[in-house]
Order: C-alpha cells, then structure tokens, then sequence
C-alpha cells in the first residue's frame, strides 16, 4: 500500500475529504468526529505519517488499526494514542461515534505545561495498544471531550488554555485507568527502544537547559555518546523510526522549549537564548524567525495580547 507523508494538519484532513475551510496551514490543534468522514464501508485509510499526537476515542465503532507494522484491534469503548513519527492506517469496519484528537508538542508544551513529559512520561512511549474500558468510564473520557470539542468551536480568547486545562484532566485519567501496569521493556525491538530512550534523553536536556545546568545545547553527536551509539547509526534509527532525521528533531525541541519559554516566563530573548543553549541572541532571533516565520518579539507579543 502506497504510504504518504503530511506535513500538516491541513493536508491530512484534505486527503481524508474532510472540511479545512475552518482551518490554518500552521493549525496545531484539531478534534472532529470521524463520522463526518462520509464513507462507505470497510473504509481503509491510507497508510500516512504525521509528526502530532493523535488520541482516539472509539465510543462506537469496529475495525483495527495499524501502527508501524503492529495491528490492535479497535471495538466500542477503546481508547488509545500514538506520538509524532508512526506510519499510521486506519482499517474501519463500522463507525457510529469516534472522537479523535490531534495536537502538536508544542500544543501541549504551551497550553498544558511546559514539563508535560514528566508529569506524563508515557506519552514518550514507543507503542501504546488501545484499551478497552466500560462504558461508566468511557462516559467521563466523552463528557472531556465534548467540553474541549466545544471550547475548540468557540471564539474565547482563551479557548487554547481552556482546551489544554481540560486535556490535562483526559491525561491524567489515561495515567490513572491505563499506566498501572505499564511495562517499557515490552515495547518493541531495539530500534523501539533506541528511540524512547533518545526521547526521554532530549526531554532531561531541554530541562537541563531551561534550568541553568547546562550552557550548551547538544548537538547530535552529543546525544549519541550519552547513548553510547555511533551519530550516524543513531541518525539511521531514528529516521527509519520517525521519518525525521536527527536535525529535525533537535531544532524542532527547540523551537518548542523557546515558544514554551516565550509564552509561560518573563525571560528576555537573551536569556532565554541562553537557556536553549543557543549561544547570541542575534543567532536565536534567526533560527527562531526561519523555523516560526516570526522574530522571538513578535510571537510573544502576539500570545500575550
């Protein structure tokens, strides 16, 4: 089956056929009912790859889903997610109601909180196969989601603060009913985890940096020694694993901290410049402007107004 790259929201709901007249090419932020999908069934979707966070809520539906080369059953009452960088595909056999939600990382880092990966450690996992849960508590997950289904429709200016307060409550009851048991040496072969550990690495380094322990951000062969990896075989898995190569991943952490930072303090660019371990602020202020369009200044003059 032919496998497809999205780089944005916008072109992956286009491919679906389903409505972006409401939605941005930057859009970070989308929830929708997959009935709107219109189709006919078994409807397969394509196999796709798509840098967000996706978290489904099956209230009534039937089919399976496909996550890299692992296949979970889907039926009434499942919930489940997948992180930034699967190849993904969507096998439905009926569908009644399936509310699904996708949101960037630095959605969660500037609408939740900005050490969203500690409180939530899960989400860095590898695999997470969808649960199926009863219907008294799948009735909490949809009362969530209607909320933020209806902040989302809203012209609040504070409708992504409202959205991100409520998803914390949806996280913490995921934490709650489904990480008890949780096992990270079940999730997958080497290169699985290779990646989680490269994830949680990253994440312990940008706290490192926002804290003042550390003056220099890493570069790629810095996260390959702390690994003990050749960069070039850590560049390898990596790419196979999430379609990014390591570049990518280290400016996109970055950018992220920096709007975090941007957003939740009242560093100055050059402080923070430093934070991120970005060395001169004339040097952040161009990297900044180049990943976001728009000079560190600007963007949080226009998150703060």
């Amino acid at each position: 089956m032919e496998r497809m790259i999205y780089q944005t929201l916008q072109d992956q709901y286009a491919a679906l056929n389903l409505p972006t007249s409401l939605m941005g090419p930057d859009e970070d932020f989308t929830i929708f009912d997959l009935k709107d999908l219109n189709r006919t069934f078994p409807f397969q979707s394509p196999v796709s790859r798509l840098n967000f966070f996706v978290f489904v809520f099956v209230k009534d539906a039937t089919g399976h889903y496909l996550v890299d080369d692992q296949h979970y059953p889907i039926g009434p009452g499942t919930v489940y997610f997948t992180n930034p960088g699967h190849w993904r595909s969507f096998n439905w056999l009926s569908i009644n109601s399936v509310c699904l939600v996708t949101m960037s990382e630095s959605f969660l880092k500037e609408n939740v909180h900005n050490r969203i990966f500690e409180e939530f450690p899960f989400l860095l996992s590898e695999t997470f196969p969808g649960k199926m849960i009863g219907h008294a508590l799948f009735a909490e997950f949809e009362e969530l989601y209607e909320q933020v289904k209806k902040a989302h429709l809203s012209s609040s200016a504070y409708r992504r603060r409202i959205i991100g307060n409520l998803f914390v409550v949806i996280l913490l009851k995921i934490k709650e009913i489904f990480w008890k048991d949780y096992d990270p040496h079940a999730e997958g072969d080497r290169h699985s985890v290779i990646v989680r550990d490269f994830n949680i690495l990253v994440e312990q380094h940008y706290k490192d940096l926002a804290s003042g322990k550390l003056k220099r951000g890493f570069q790629a062969r810095d996260f390959a020694a702390q690994l003990q990896l050749h960069p070039n075989y850590l560049n390898s898995v990596i790419k196979s694993k999430t379609g990014r190569p390591l570049s990518t991943w280290i400016a996109e952490k970055t950018i992220a901290e920096a709007r975090s930072l941007l957003m939740n303090t009242s560093l100055s660019v050059k402080e923070i410049s430093c934070r991120i371990g970005c060395g001169r602020s004339a040097h952040f202020g161009a990297f900044f402007k180049r990943h976001t369009g728009l000079s560190p200044a600007k963007f949080r003059a226009g998150n703060n107004s």
